[in-house]
């Protein structure tokens, strides 16, 4: 995996078809803001399509889709998952009608950038890249949990591409070569989290070709602003980990143990708090930084919970396939 930068020549001659796929769900909110940044996209309007799969919403999110492609400069294709609950069988609908030579990925929660697509787009010049991971960055957010977040930089694709098993993107922010899906298969569209290492993982281990990082191919995303949020949040990452585990054999996380907390917070309350209150005093620190290891502790620990208790479901170990056979 590298970092790769092309030389203006190269990335105006560049130009495949792409497909962007965006699963949606209960998103009538989050389109209109989501919309401005694809129509906003500098890559050729006539070049990519945007396939928007609405995964059984309960709000009029299809109903709205339907009227903004009528009315929009760029070419959006509404499509339906009603079947299966889950944004990879949305994401797999998405793939077997697209017409591109790259599939896009990113989400409708999302703000892509204006150059986003065409600097994701550029290292599929080289034939043996055949995966590459944007950047994701947070929306400016002022609560105590979206700062600590960023401070932690917890949607950065780096945690995930220096995975120790396999490098991976996040399906936030991530294009895939059309034609490897056929070797590969598609996405498991009745798994819950974890999709996006899976189907990366399956690829880069069958030697389909390589995985490229392009950081300025930026996709910007909110973070969560409730502790019930975090919770879920951190408790999703804990399930991705044991399915993980069940499909690829990967390390599970040592659980956060009760005496190690205590260890720490009781650390935290004799001596970091009080020196960073002094900190916080002569204004040299935050909020963020007084709360910050509690705040730690209570993310860990919510993955901890998250992986003890999943199971991974049998439908989940199926792959969909291009054709299904």
């Amino acid at each position: 995996m590298n970092d790769q930068k092309l030389d203006a020549t190269t990335a105006t001659s560049f130009l495949p078809m792409v497909s962007v796929v965006v699963p949606i769900y209960n998103g009538e909110a989050d389109l209109p803001d989501l919309i401005n940044c694809l129509v906003s996209q500098t890559y050729p309007p006539d070049k990519v399509e945007y396939l928007i799969v609405d995964n059984n919403s309960r709000d009029r999110t299809l109903d709205a889709l339907k009227t903004t492609a009528l009315h929009s400069p760029i070419t959006i294709r509404p499509l339906s998952e009603n079947q299966i609950q889950s944004s990879y069988a949305a994401r797999n609908q998405g793939i077997r009608a697209a017409v591109g030579e790259i599939i896009a990925f990113t989400d409708a929660d999302c703000r892509p950038q204006p150059q986003w697509l065409t600097s994701l787009i550029q290292p599929f010049v080289n034939s043996d890249v055949v995966i590459v991971a944007g950047e994701i960055t947070a929306l400016p957010g002022t609560t105590l949990l979206e700062e600590h977040a960023e401070r932690q930089a917890t949607l950065s694709q780096k945690h995930t591409l220096a995975h120790p098993f396999c490098p991976y993107g996040q399906t936030a922010n991530l294009a895939i070569r059309r034609s490897v899906f056929a070797q590969s298969g598609l996405f498991r569209p009745y798994l819950t989290t974890g999709g996006d290492a899976d189907i990366c993982w399956r690829i880069l281990r069958a030697n389909l070709g390589n995985l490229e990082f392009a950081p300025d191919a930026i996709v910007q995303h909110r973070h969560r602003m409730t502790l019930s949020e975090l919770a879920s949040q951190w408790r999703r990452y804990g399930r991705s980990n044991r399915y993980l585990h069940e499909l690829h054999g990967i390390d599970l996380m040592p659980d956060t143990k009760i005496k190690d907390i205590s260890y720490r917070l009781v650390r935290w309350l004799l001596k970091d708090l009080p020196k960073n209150s002094v900190r916080a005093i002569a204004g040299q620190a935050t909020l963020v930084d007084l709360l910050d290891t509690p705040l730690s502790l209570y993310t860990a620990r919510q993955r901890t919970l998250g992986q003890r208790n999943a199971q991974l479901p049998e439908a989940a170990k199926t792959i969909a396939w291009l054709e299904e056979i």
